[in-house]
């Protein structure tokens, strides 16, 4: 369950924590007050205890971006009970930093026997893993944290949003972007009223970093003593084992396993769209353009456009999703001499375009640059978060109420649900009209398959 892109997401971690005022293991030790107290020999001050250090989370996945949960939960304190992991190779730094912790392959087994030692589950397992992992754990009462996308399909996404509330329990999707400042500041721009009304957004990504567009090898491998494949599968279809295809990071390319780039990524990219425009159901979706399909692996590269009707607060408006190398082509918004970041956001207004470069909503900046000037930085509309793992730990204590992780599957589960409408809009490449409120296709039957799909005997919850 490997992901290379763990160790800049760590840093994105540690970032929003600092900003958060929360202490870092190491932190002390780089502040000018603890350095001049080691140079004049003077004794350093003892940490203060962690505010989380009563709280008792469990891992479901511990390689990749498990990892980084690791390695952030135990540098802010927290118990770890037990931990559970298909592959017994990714155990090693999970049982370094919590030695007692026991280990568990099927995590299904460890929330049967260690449900009454734990408040809180995190998970970072492969997509399609998302959703029984975590509605397991919602079912014995636990809290949860789960890793985008939040779940494989539009259904799942909707069950997960519904069991929340019925259990309630204090949930967060792992998009991290959404306690940072950038998505605050375009919120602002825009309920500010600098951007007048939105009749367009465009989204693109330099994903896929992961082979896409490939047949399913006739060969197989195997297995790894150290992997267990059959608990990897899962809910999916059963299928050999083939190295290097989709354990530990390949698995985002295969229907089966992953959602693409469009889920990879749009739960980070797209995130500001959802939470600033709230768009609810989509009328339309439809592929614009697609590479080769295969019934395997996702395109190679893909366009998207969702059709948002008008509501009480903004007009109707339309959203368009570029991957594999594919970008906006809008050489009238752009002044000369500016290029668009490899991956981000334009927001296009009546009264002026906002450019939002980066994954997480970093430097949202009103465009061309003598509009910027006139209207400068918006005024602050909304409370800065304490770091987006922080807020589910602070309810999951107590502290706050249940919904103030604001990326709560109140919120995730609906936001999941539009995104992944756009992979089924890619299987089937053509326009779909979609009735929200029953969940279907209406112009295409053959459609609704994909809106769920057939889990394994022994995996169905």
């Amino acid at each position: 369950m490997n992901d290379p892109l763990h160790a800049s997401r760590r840093d994105f971690f540690k970032t929003a924590a600092a900003a958060a005022g929360m202490t870092l293991a190491g932190a002390a030790a780089a502040s000018p007050r603890a350095a001049a107290a080691h140079q004049d020999h003077e004794p350093e001050r003892p940490a203060e205890p962690s505010p989380f250090r009563d709280l008792r989370i469990a891992f479901i996945g511990v390689g990749g971006m498990g990892f980084s949960h690791v390695t952030q939960l135990a540098d802010l304190g927290v118990q770890c009970p037990c931990f559970a992991d298909v592959d017994t190779n990714m155990f090693g730094p999970a049982k370094e930093r919590f030695q007692n912790a026991k280990e568990y392959q099927d995590y299904r087994v460890m929330l049967e026997k260690e449900h009454a030692n734990i408040d809180g589950v995190i998970i970072a397992t492969p997509d399609h893993h998302h959703y029984p992992a975590t509605m397991l754990a919602m079912q014995r009462g636990k809290h949860v944290y789960t890793q985008k996308p939040l779940t494989h399909t539009p259904w799942e996404a909707r069950q997960l949003a519904e069991a929340a509330q019925r259990f309630k329990v204090a949930t967060q999707m792992g998009n991290q972007g959404h306690a940072g400042e950038g998505w605050r500041l375009v919120y602002e721009y825009y309920h500010g009223g600098h951007l007048g009304d939105v009749r367009e957004v465009h989204t693109w990504t330099d994903r896929p970093i992961w082979p896409q567009g490939i047949p399913r090898s006739v060969d197989e491998d195997v297995p790894p003593r150290h992997l267990a494949w059959d608990l990897w599968l899962g809910p999916a279809p059963e299928r050999p084992f083939r190295r290097e295809a989709y354990h530990r990071f390949n698995w985002r390319g295969w229907w089966d396993f992953g959602a693409g780039a469009l889920g990879d990524m749009a739960c980070h990219t797209m995130d500001g769209l959802h939470w600033v425009l709230n768009p609810g159901h989509p009328t339309v979706i439809e592929p614009i353009a697609q590479g080769e399909m295969n019934g395997e692996t996702f395109p190679k590269a893909s366009m998207i456009r969702w059709e948002y009707p008008a509501s009480d607060q903004r007009p109707a408006f339309v959203s368009y999703w570029y991957d594999g190398g594919l970008r906006p082509q809008v050489p009238e918004i752009l002044e000369a001499g500016r290029k668009l970041p490899s991956t981000g956001n334009l927001f296009v207004g009546t009264k002026a375009t906002l450019l939002v470069s980066g994954d997480y909503g970093e430097s949202p900046r009103i465009i061309p640059e003598s509009k910027a000037q006139e209207i400068g930085k918006p005024a602050r509309l909304l409370e800065r978060s304490p770091g987006h793992m922080e807020e589910w730990l602070l309810a999951i204590k107590g502290d706050q109420p249940l919904d103030f992780p604001k990326s709560n599957f109140a919120y995730a589960g609906p936001f999941s649900e539009k995104i992944l409408l756009g992979n089924i809009a890619l299987r089937v490449g053509r326009r779909l009209v979609w009735d929200g409120a029953n969940m279907k296709f209406t112009n295409c039957p053959e459609a609704n398959a994909f809106v769920t799909k057939e889990y394994r005997s022994g995996w169905r919850v």
